[in-house]
């Protein structure tokens, strides 16, 4: 979580908002969409001016956590896109959805260390946590683009889904269960599943020994998150049922999409072995409707790791990967 730290620092700009608190100061359209019981935010990112021209949306699944979209503190305002959403705007409204009962802007003051939101016993709010699950995000999602659609300031022309980390499963199912989407962009997500991303991490580090078997540790406790895959109880973290659920792979519904599919990693990444998969699969099934961009030597986040494998935070790719997605969308 650390690396997430270092990306909302990096991501920090100026400005004279002062004490305000209110989406349209930070520049977003901010619309509240009925979702059966709850109440959801949706922020729209447009090119000043042209609000109410009619344009393709763009809409990001963002990766995990509960963590506010809008971060300040005192002048300092913190991206809500990990990458600079000026050059897709000039093309699309983006769009970008809240976490479940989790505060749309924040003082990162009140805030864990990590930017997470907690209740004040310091835990994730249970209502949070109840909804943290892939059956959840994905009808919420779909329900909302079909909301967005009917208003007269988008064009259902093309409908671009993107999702990094979490994101991109969610994205995925999204492309899978709705239609009229015409692109998905997959980026650092792990086609076989996240319990492998977190087996290989733990895998890799110098501390998994015969004596203390980390990964191993890893697939026993994946054997009883799948004992008791329907588990709703949590005392910090993802509850066993959205585990499962993020678990799920997504290699069986990415091969099965005819629409043009990006997929963007870094070589770095506990994922690029399975994205690796993914590709070689692709390739032997002779499907055009796939394009890869492989980061070399770089991590989940796309920064470039040092001599002793640590992320470059000096070094800032994001925005280069959001023009590439943006080249790949003018080509496709």
């Amino acid at each position: 979580m650390k690396k997430l730290v270092y990306i909302l620092c990096l991501l920090t700009y100026f400005s004279a908002f002062g004490q305000t608190k209110t989406a349209q100061d930070f520049g977003f359209r901010h619309l509240v969409y009925k979702y059966k019981t709850d109440n959801v935010d949706i922020l729209i990112k447009s090119k000043k001016g042209e609000e109410n021209i009619p344009k393709p949306l763009f809409f990001f699944c963002q990766g995990s956590l509960p963590i506010p979209l809008i971060l300040h503190q005192g002048k300092d305002v913190y991206g809500t896109f990990p990458f600079n959403p000026d050059s897709l705007s000039n093309k699309y409204h983006l769009v970008i959805i809240s976490k479940p009962y989790i505060p749309l802007i924040a003082d990162v003051t009140s805030l864990k260390p990590d930017f997470t939101y907690a209740d004040s016993t310091g835990k994730f709010p249970k209502y949070y946590s109840d909804r943290n699950l892939l059956s959840y995000y994905v009808p919420r999602n779909i329900a909302i683009v079909k909301f967005l659609q009917q208003q007269t300031w988008v064009s259902t022309k093309q409908l671009v889904v993107a999702g990094h980390s979490e994101g991109s499963t969610i994205g995925t199912k999204m492309a899978s269960g709705l239609k009229n989407v015409t692109h998905l962009v997959y980026s650092g997500g792990n086609p076989m599943g996240r319990i492998l991303s977190i087996i290989e991490q733990n895998r890799a580090y110098e501390t998994d020994t015969d004596s203390t078997k980390y990964g191993e540790d890893s697939i026993n406790h994946w054997a009883d998150i799948v004992a008791n895959k329907n588990d709703m109880s949590s005392l910090q973290g993802d509850t066993y049922k959205a585990t499962f659920e993020f678990s799920e792979p997504m290699i069986t519904y990415l091969e099965k999409l005819k629409i043009p599919v990006l997929v963007t990693y870094g070589t770095k990444d506990w994922s690029s072995p399975y994205n690796d998969l993914l590709r070689v699969n692709i390739i032997r099934q002779n499907k055009n409707n796939f394009t890869f961009k492989a980061y070399i030597g770089t991590e989940h986040n796309f920064f470039p790791l040092t001599d002793d494998n640590k992320p470059d935070y000096n070094i800032f790719n994001w925005d280069n990967v959001a023009n590439d997605w943006l080249k790949w969308l003018n080509e496709n």
